[in-house]
């Protein structure tokens, strides 16, 4: 057989094994959904809410929420008796195909984790091999899911991306809020000796009035969304909400600080000096020599001096070193005090139990069945942390110190 002949059947056979188009799908034949949400009515059901893409309202791009004549999203809701049920209820309003592949987040409201859990709802979304593994979730706290996805937002005209573009924010810079995949959650669901802890968002202002163009055609809105705290989980269910400083305390312990401040009292001014943190490390380790394991926790912040509202002498050693003094023991309070809480609710959601696993497989076998409940409470738990003063600005004393009286 000549060489010709070998390529020309050689390419013969690699044609019949080409897939051709038989799994396309048209733009025009879908429904993009940007986010989900599930709630629950007062007979128990499902209520699946969708946000689908206005392809013609986005064109002009994403940012600008109040150019548009027309909202960039519409928002359709069903219910079911299953998560599934009320998807298939929800497709049956519109007339094109539900694509979840562009979705990259789920909302969950505060009643359903708390009720019936994690794992009653995020199961139907893990098997679904359209839906991404990496779209975020978050709680809905102190209003219905469907209403976070029904508010229209200014400057993101996508809600979703108004959300998660929040998410990211709030954790760069405040260190008060973690983004949560759905497959990190599972994976904490599925591990032993942890919890997990999902970032909650509220609405601020009139619910109803959100939902309208008016919204964002002005320069205040009626209506916006926020980042809320963290809800914390117990064996799947919410059991609690972390604000603030107890929420900004989880994240210390978790490593997951990317940026945050800390605020001290000076002469008798409250909050006269911030510092911002721009680099930690925090490590967890474990001893378990004795019946009930201890926990040692280290951290090391570094970060500088960014707003002073008193007169201080920055120039001088001794007093940067007393700064940092006050600022170690002021970070050590607030990790023991979010230790402290925890340990009361029960919830390893520090991952501890991780620990003593990776440092003594053998004795985490007699621990692992009652560990929230009967060792976790009673660990002792040693808080040490380290903080440095690298910069402090553009100016090293404040002009509070050239002020005469």
């Amino acid at each position: 057989m000549s060489r010709k002949s070998i390529s020309l059947y050689l390419i013969m056979a690699t044609i019949l094994l080409l897939s051709g188009c038989w799994s396309q799908n048209e733009l025009n034949e879908l429904a993009i959904i940007s986010a989900t949400s599930i709630d629950k009515n007062e007979e128990g059901q499902y209520i699946k809410t969708i946000q689908l893409i206005n392809p013609m309202n986005v064109a002009g791009g994403l940012q600008g929420g109040g150019a548009g004549q027309s909202p960039a999203v519409t928002v359709y809701s069903a219910t079911g008796e299953s998560v599934l049920e009320a998807h298939f209820k929800a497709s049956a309003k519109i007339s094109r195909k539900l694509y979840h592949a562009h979705a990259n987040l789920i909302v969950l409201s505060e009643e359903v984790v708390r009720e019936d859990g994690l794992e009653n709802v995020l199961d139907a979304f893990e098997r679904e091999p359209e839906i991404r593994s990496t779209a975020r979730i978050v709680i809905a706290h102190n209003t219905k899911a469907g209403d976070l996805l029904k508010s229209l937002t200014a400057v993101d005209k996508i809600p979703a991306e108004k959300v998660n573009g929040t998410l990211e924010v709030t954790e760069k810079l405040r260190g008060i809020n973690v983004e949560m995949t759905l497959q990190d959650v599972i994976k904490t669901l599925t591990s032993e000796g942890k919890e997990p802890v999902i970032s909650g968002f509220s609405m601020n202002g009139d619910i109803e009035q959100g939902k309208k163009m008016e919204n964002v055609q002005q320069s205040e809105l009626d209506t916006t969304l926020e980042a809320d705290g963290l809800a914390i989980f117990k064996e799947g269910k919410l059991i609690d909400w972390y604000q603030e400083d107890m929420a900004k305390g989880v994240i210390w312990i978790l490593d997951k600080i990317k940026g945050t401040d800390v605020e001290l009292d000076r002469d008798e001014k409250k909050n006269a000096i911030v510092y911002n943190v721009f680099r930690q490390k925090t490590k967890v380790s474990a001893d378990t020599k004795n019946d009930i394991p201890s926990i040692r926790i280290n951290v090391r912040a570094e970060g500088d001096i960014r707003e002073v509202r008193t007169s201080i002498d920055l120039k001088d050693p001794k007093v940067i070193l007393e700064l940092e003094k006050e600022l170690e023991k002021k970070i050590k309070t607030q990790l023991e005090d979010t230790v402290k809480r925890t340990q009361q609710n029960k919830t390893d959601i520090f991952g501890f139990g991780e620990v003593v696993h990776r440092s003594d497989p053998e004795k985490w076998k007699t621990l692992k069945n009652d560990w929230n409940n009967n060792y976790f409470p009673d660990l002792n738990v040693q808080v040490k942390v380290e903080a440095f003063i690298r910069r402090t600005g553009l100016r090293s004393n404040s002009f509070f110190s050239d002020l005469k009286d």
